[in-house]
């Protein structure tokens, strides 16, 4: 697929933040001609699907500003540099739930919005939680609520928009793929 790639010919850094930098890169496209590709660099996250004893997905309800409104998703978060994905989803699940596991399933990765970022999500799965006696604090500026649901309340959350992240989506279409109830 050569024939299809664009050579970066110059970078430019616009923005340097906590959670993402921006970039324009000019670039030289396959038929010569020239364009420029605004560009948002992001270490990468996790998220999980943590289920419990009684076959309930554990949620968490948080307000997004970029949205303005509040969202029901799965548990997920950055990745801190030079932090690998199965120690993050750990520091994550227990930050955001209060719960642990020993028996993590890697399910997948995909990038969320590959025209303008390079954010890749890797999806993890446990049906194995233990409570954390005394867990990691969520990060200053977070604030959840935890929220346990079936198959069929997050469906129902779907219809009215409160689930409408991708993240969280994908994860509900991969565990009734799967067969959960």
């Amino acid at each position: 697929m050569k024939h299809f790639e664009e050579k970066t010919t110059k970078t430019q850094s616009i923005f340097n933040g906590k959670v993402i930098d921006v970039q324009v890169d000019d670039v030289l496209l396959p038929d010569g001609k020239s364009s420029k590709r605004e560009i948002v660099k992001h270490p990468g996250a996790v998220a999980i699907i943590p289920i419990t004893q009684d076959n309930k997905i554990i949620f968490v309800k948080q307000y997004r500003k970029p949205l303005e409104k509040t969202l029901i998703e799965i548990p997920a978060g950055k990745l801190e540099e030079g932090e690998s994905p199965n120690i993050t989803v750990l520091r994550e699940l227990e930050e955001e739930t209060g719960f642990t596991t020993n028996h993590l399933q890697y399910i997948t990765s995909f990038y969320t919005s590959p025209g303008f970022a390079d954010e890749i999500i890797y999806l993890y799965e446990t049906n194995s939680l233990e409570k954390v006696l005394e867990p990691k604090a969520l990060d200053e500026d977070e604030f959840v609520e935890l929220m346990e649901l079936s198959i069929e309340e997050a469906e129902k959350l779907i219809a009215t928009q409160e689930i409408h992240d991708a993240k969280t989506l994908y994860a509900i279409l991969y565990l009734k793929n799967k067969g959960m109830r």
